[in-house]
Order: structure tokens, then sequence, then C-alpha cells
């Protein structure tokens, strides 16, 4: 199809899909409400809506007093049975497809519903307005004259009873319209291989000959996939390779620590970083402005959203607030009610609000990787701001990095330990580690009163993780590949510990 006519599709469809996103800008809280009493509707005949009442729910404040806020574990029992084919549990519609993530306490992995509704209405409905805000910011582009590199998962299927399960992106690619692929590199059978080495070396062979104009993938794994580009053809630069690349779409992770090696191989200053914020459980947010870290709440996706302020979450004080009542600059832990029917379910990101006319956040983190052993409350945007700092001062490069307590010990005092993988060294670690620790300060307040004169934390504790480290804990893991990743900040010594064992 023409380039011209395409656009023009396009043109027409981001006009009318703009009228809608104009009446939750402007009418925010209420089309929340509207769409939590829609949702309570049409699931009140199901297992759950009988169980809480569903029928004679007429408000948020009813709901949020009757049905309880879980987190996976508290949801595992009812999702297994959907899973061996039991219906209408949680939500009206059959499930067929469950999204596998990393597990948790109870669990090796994490299931995660994907209704037919929050397929088309909320993943692939966020795909399109990505396009669709790409496309309005920038009227000259010529994203349709080539195709989108895609970086996915695999897939595997539930055997007993047919229903399918495997990564999110798996599931999105399987399910797409037969002509999606023609837009998209590589085919569906190399993004769907399981084996991630070998499909790495698929997709760039599949790849290097293609007119590629956009990325879309989680930033560690698609960097490791550029390199692999790279060395296969001996060029510097990705568009030596693929001159018409204009934008990379990017999430999963944070693209601080990888910000610096992408603009190594793609140096030219025009061109184009968009993130979103998605997870197995639903589409949440994309970035909708050039240039920007900020990220608009999409809320007519079918995803009625509740927060926890994180001062106090896991506390006998913890209580949920609607989007109404969110402040600036408050790091809260997202809590989500879908069309998939997932019902007050922590999700276990963190995230504050940068602006609140209209809803725009940053991730801020996760609940679980934080440490706040020592009530410093250090969170992964302090890690990775700090360690941006200190690595453009040093002209150090990181590839990954952990971190951990080190408890208190008799009359010794705690510390953290970090485990960090540089691509480029500091020449000197000892100062590296000394502006780290300023940086750390200067950023949280509760670490620099636990830092005063070592007061409750001595300095930090830097190792040097050998090259490939984290890399080959993925591979021992069977983790390679798709949405895993490595844990940043943790409350325990579990990956700590297993990775200085593997670092010896």
């Amino acid at each position: 199809m023409p380039i011209p006519i395409v656009n023009s599709i396009a043109s027409w469809f981001l006009k009318k899909r703009f009228h809608q996103i104009e009446l939750f800008l402007k009418y925010p809280n209420e089309v929340q409400n509207e769409l939590l009493l829609s949702l309570i509707d049409i699931a009140k005949d199901t297992e759950i809506g009988k169980k809480y009442d569903f029928s004679t729910v007429k408000n948020y404040r009813t709901f949020s007093e009757r049905v309880p806020i879980k987190n996976y574990d508290g949801w595992q029992d009812v999702i297994e049975r959907s899973r061996k084919g039991e219906t209408n549990i949680f939500w009206p519609s059959p499930i067929k497809w469950f999204a596998k993530s990393s597990g948790t306490t109870r669990a090796k992995s994490k299931f995660i519903p994907v209704s037919i509704e929050s397929l088309e209405d909320c993943h692939y409905a966020a795909g399109k307005d990505l396009l669709c805000m790409y496309l309005n910011n920038n009227e000259d582009s010529q994203l349709f004259t080539g195709k989108s590199l895609r970086l996915g998962g695999s897939k595997e299927l539930y055997k007993e009873n047919g229903t399918v399960f495997g990564d999110l992106s798996a599931i999105l690619i399987d399910n797409m319209p037969f002509w999606a692929e023609f837009s998209s590199t590589p085919s569906n059978k190399v993004s769907l291989m399981s084996d991630w080495e070998h499909k790495m070396q698929a997709i760039v062979n599949e790849t290097i000959d293609e007119n590629v104009t956009s990325l879309a993938g989680v930033p560690s794994w698609m960097l490791v996939l550029l390199n692999n580009v790279l060395d296969t053809t001996g060029k510097e630069s990705l568009r030596d390779i693929w001159p018409n690349l204009e934008v990379y779409f990017h999430g999963g992770v944070s693209f601080t620590p990888y910000k610096d090696q992408y603009k190594k191989i793609l140096p030219e200053t025009d061109f184009k970083y968009y993130e979103i914020y998605n997870a197995s459980e639903g589409f949440f947010a994309i970035q909708d402005q050039n240039n920007s870290d900020e990220l608009l709440l999409m809320l007519d996706y079918g995803i009625f959203y509740e927060f926890i302020p994180m001062n106090i979450y896991a506390t006998s004080e913890e209580r949920a607030i609607p989007l109404s009542d969110v402040q600036l600059n408050k790091n809260y832990a997202v809590i989500i009610t879908t069309n998939a029917g997932l019902w007050r379910y922590k999700i276990g990101d963190t995230v504050r609000f940068t602006s609140l006319s209209p809803y725009r956040i940053k991730v801020s983190g996760r609940t679980k990787h934080h440490i706040n052993v020592f009530g410093e409350e250090l969170i992964i945007e302090n890690a990775e701001n700090a360690l941006k700092k200190v690595c453009k001062r040093t002209k150090a490069e990181i590839v990954d990095f952990t971190a951990a307590p080190i408890f208190m010990k008799d009359k010794e005092k705690g510390a953290h330990e970090w485990l960090i993988e540089f691509k480029t060294p500091p020449k000197d670690i000892h100062y590296f580690n000394e502006l780290f620790d300023n940086a750390l300060k200067a950023l949280n307040s509760d670490y620099e009163a636990k830092r005063y004169n070592n007061l409750t934390l001595n300095k930090p504790k830097i190792n040097i993780a050998r090259e490939h480290l984290f890399y080959d804990w993925l591979k021992q893991n069977n983790k390679l590949g798709g949405q895993h990743k490595i844990p940043r900040l943790s409350n325990t010594r579990d990956y700590m510990d297993e990775l200085l064992r593997l670092n010896e």
C-alpha cells in the first residue's frame, strides 16, 4: 500500500480516536467511575460477582469496602481453576490465554488471564494509540515505508485443556491478524521460537536485509539483539544497516541504564525514543510527547485504577485511594481492576504522578524491589538516577546491576552491597563509590539520614561482576529473553548470594 494512503488512513483513525482521548482528558474521574460500574455490571453473575453481591454495588465506596485487595497469591487458586477449563469464575467470557511471567512465593510462574476484551480493547487498542500519538507528533514520519523489528517471547500450549500460555508478547503476536505480519519482522515463526540463543541469530539473519523503520521491545534484550546485528554486519551504527530507522518503542524495564549505550549505536540526534508502560495484566500508559519521560495514563482501556501510598504500603494502615485523590510526586503502589477479571489486584509496580491534568506518571520501581531494611526507603529510580549521574562523571558504562542489604551483625552497622557489571569500568572504583554514595544522599533524604556520620549505614560496598555474569545467571535459571529481568534491589540476600557465588 503506498505511503500517502497509509498515512491518510492513520490520520483518519487518529482524528477519530483523539475525540475519545479528549473525553478522558477532560473528564478523567467520571470516565474511571463509569468504567468501574460497567465492569461490575458485566461480572455480576460470575462467581466473584455473586460472592461480593455486585448487583447491589452502585459506587466506588461500596466496591472498595466489599472487595479485598489481593496479590497473585490471593488469586492463584481461582486462576488455576480457570486454566483447567472452568468458566464464569471471575469474568463471564471464556479465558483462552494466560500470560506467563515470573513467579511469587507460592508459584514458580504466574499465569495472568487474558480475555478477548483485554486483548482487543486494551493491548491492541494501546498499540494503535501509540502509533497515533507518534504520528501526530511527527507528521513527516516515514514509519510505514518499512517494517517494525519486534522482539517478543516464546509460546507453549497448556495441553490438558487447550488453553494457551506464554509471554504476553507471544500471545499478542500469535493473535494478530494475518496482514499485520507484513509490516513486522522477523516472521511469526522466528518470533515464537523457544530457544532464545538460536532465536537471536535467526532474528539477525531475517532482519539485516529488511527496511526496518522502527524497533519495539524490552531495552535490555533489544540491546543484546542490536549488538549481535552490528557484530554480524561489521557496522558501527544501526543507521548503516537500516538508514530509515526513526523510532524505538520501549518498555518493560527502565530505559535509564541503557540510554547511553543506545546513543552509541544510534548517534543521530533526530532519532526518537517512545516509552510505554505495559505488563501481562494490561497496558497502562503511553508517552504522548516527543522527548519526554512522562507517560499519559490511559483511562479507557477497561482498567480501573487505585493507588496505595508507599509510606503506608504493607502496614496496618494500608488503604487504597482512587485516581481523584492522588497527589504529585508521591510514590504509589498500583492496584487494578480489569476487563480480564482481576479485581483490586496488586501488580507490584510503583509510580509517581508528574501531572494531574492530564494524569501523567513515571514508573518509579517495584513494591518488592526496594531496600528498606534500615528505614532508608531506597527505590529503583534513586539507584538508576544515581548510577547514571556517576557514570557520566567517571565515563563508565554499566551492563547490569543488583543490590542487597548487609545486615547488622554483632556491633557492625549495616550497609548496601552492590554487584555491578561494567561495559566500561571506572578508572578508580573507590572514587566511583564515593560519588555514588553522595549521589544517593542527594536523591534520597532517608538514605542521607541513615548515612549521616555512619549512624546506621556504612558506605556502600561495590563488587565488580565478571563479564556476562547476569546473562549466565539468567541462562542458568532458564530466564533468557522475553520479559525476564534482573532483580535490581532486594530486601533479602537471596539473589545477591547466588550471584556472588557464580561470580567467584
